[in-house]
């Protein structure tokens, strides 16, 4: 294989690939990136056996052919080259030379045919919408998932399809987050749990563009996702996901609108004052016109009331500051809608159209 590209070009396909190498193994061709040249095309490939992703890259072929070269090498290589054209070389004996200008490197790599390429996933049934979009769900979602690798379920986020309805749920044990959105098209029902993981590597790939496209094919056990140049296979999580409707009652004691700048940048304020180790709640006190947040731990106190507009009764109630600051910052509506019953029931924020709920446990506190 003889290949030249632009640095830019191997850079930039290193970066979305390695987002699948695999760094606890005991397998060294997971550790690995193949290049190889496929119908007239150059294509980087890396699979981590629950992540794959294959990617096009620019430039000239000499000679076709394919290689295997270990990822954090052959990237720290291409990231300290010169901003010029790089020719990547093999000779039949798994040997890699590199060069660009009067730079040249000397590799090992590895058989081609060790590598595990990505599973076959048909493009039946395609689920189409807007990067801007699939990336706007993610983001506002892939804050609560579980980072407990005990409890893959939770590691992972429901994506429901009913005809041209899509949801997207994530929990953590302390919160629901839901967003939904309605398609283009309408499609057959389809309920999967994908890694977050996996969601979180792709928002980081797309561009998010109103007018590009992702696609999306489904197996049983497999998802894809097409766009541009790039294609994401990932295993899905199996099991039945967490039934969460019943918790979604539209019951409520008390309603309050606030802005959400505000709200959000009292909540991270009341931050200041709590260190990591520190598991101190804010208590937010409603009274009519008036939210009361207050925080009191060892480093000191703080108190700031805001304007509300109010429904309903009085109540006071205890948060963990993270759980609401994750929320509002993703809510891009100048204000927001707060829904409670009593100081032990779960507290809703969400808008009248229901295209987002965020579901937050309160917590114990002491009255200070």
């Amino acid at each position: 294989m003889h290949i030249i590209c632009p640095r830019e070009e191997l850079q930039k396909g290193v970066s979305i690939v390695s987002k699948a190498v695999s760094n606890k193994t005991t397998m060294p061709i997971l550790e690995c990136i193949l290049i190889q040249t496929k119908e007239g095309r150059i294509l980087m490939t890396a699979n981590d056996m629950e992540l794959g992703i294959e990617t096009e890259i620019h430039g000239i072929i000499e000679d076709n052919g394919r290689i295997a070269i270990d990822a954090k090498i052959f990237s720290e290589i291409v990231r300290r080259l010169p901003d010029n054209d790089i020719s990547i070389e093999t000779d039949g004996t798994d040997s890699v030379k590199i060069q660009c200008e009067k730079i040249n490197f000397t590799i090992p790599g590895k058989n081609a045919d060790e590598f595990t390429f990505l599973p076959e996933v048909e493009r039946l049934n395609c689920v189409t919408l807007s990067q801007f979009t699939l990336k706007e769900i993610i983001r506002q979602t892939i804050f609560s998932i579980s980072d407990n690798e005990n409890n893959k379920m939770m590691a992972g986020e429901l994506l429901e399809i009913n005809g041209n309805n899509l949801r997207i749920v994530s929990l953590d044990g302390h919160r629901i987050s839901i967003r939904k959105v309605v398609l283009k098209d309408s499609y057959d029902s389809i309920r999967v749990v994908v890694p977050g993981k996996t969601l979180s590597d792709v928002s980081k790939i797309i561009s998010g563009g109103t007018d590009d496209e992702v696609r999306l094919y489904f197996t049983e056990n497999h998802v894809m996702f097409e766009f541009d140049d790039t294609i994401v296979v990932s295993r899905l999580i199996e099991g039945e996901y967490f039934r969460i409707d019943q918790m979604l009652n539209s019951d409520y004691d008390t309603k309050l609108t606030v802005n959400k700048k505000e709200m959000l940048s009292c909540i991270d304020r009341t931050t200041m004052l709590i260190k990591d180790s520190d598991k101190k709640p804010i208590i937010i006190g409603i009274t009519d016109h008036s939210m009361e947040v207050k925080l009191n731990s060892a480093y000191g106190s703080m108190k700031e009331e805001l304007a509300i507009d109010k429904r309903g009764k009085d109540i006071m109630i205890g948060f963990n500051p993270k759980f609401l600051i994750d929320a509002l910052r993703v809510i891009d509506d100048e204000m927001i809608n707060i829904y409670m019953i009593n100081p032990k029931a779960p507290c809703f924020i969400r808008n009248d159209e229901g295209t987002y709920i965020y579901l937050i446990l309160p917590v114990n506190f002491n009255v200070y």
